[in-house]
């Protein structure tokens, strides 16, 4: 595969989706789980996409249960949690695996292309390390995400261009995803 456009995915429903029909936008993909620490990222994640995306950005929301068991529930109590807490209107796809031998290809592919660096330096990113190094054991190679809210930020062209961990600041992701609309 060459671009992100190249890839089908279910949506919320089980239909199949051509990431072709986002050919164009600029894309942030994100997995996802409505129990984790990082869910309040869904609050800035809402508040990007009703501002920008007027300008060609599309979040696409990959829930996944593979973290500590975080998003136990179906496809439809995950999307009523999302949209009543945090009033989420951004395309949520159907829950998927993203390590593993039932990873999404998808995801095997973003995390190919901008592979894993770190969570950054203190106290609480090395914790978080500890903790999904023994989480992802059971997926030796195939250990392609670290934890949940891993985003990756996709150009015009279908093209990854960064890899964001959850540790990294929203500010920080809001600027890149900014950044990127304006090219």
């Amino acid at each position: 595969m060459s671009t992100v456009y190249d890839f089908t995915v279910k949506d919320r429903k089980g239909n199949q989706v051509s990431l072709n029909e986002y050919a164009g936008k600029v894309l942030l993909i994100v997995n996802t789980a409505t129990g984790c620490g990082f869910t309040p990222h869904y609050e800035p994640l809402e508040a990007m996409y009703k501002e920008m995306k007027d300008q060609g950005l599309e979040i696409l929301d990959f829930p996944c249960n593979q973290f500590a068991n975080q998003a136990p529930g179906s496809e439809d109590e995950i999307h009523q949690f999302c949209t009543l807490k945090f009033g989420t209107d951004f395309p949520q796809f159907a829950k998927i695996d993203v390590n593993g031998e039932n990873a999404d290809p998808l995801f095997a592919w973003l995390a190919a292309e901008k592979p894993f660096t770190g969570f950054g330096k203190g106290v609480k990113n090395a914790a978080l390390k500890t903790f999904t190094d023994m989480n992802n054991k059971q997926f030796g190679d195939k250990a392609y995400i670290k934890w949940n809210f891993t985003k990756f930020l996709i150009n015009r062209e279908g093209k990854v261009v960064a890899r964001f961990e959850p540790t990294v600041d929203m500010k920080e992701v809001r600027a890149a995803v900014a950044a990127e609309l304006v090219k």
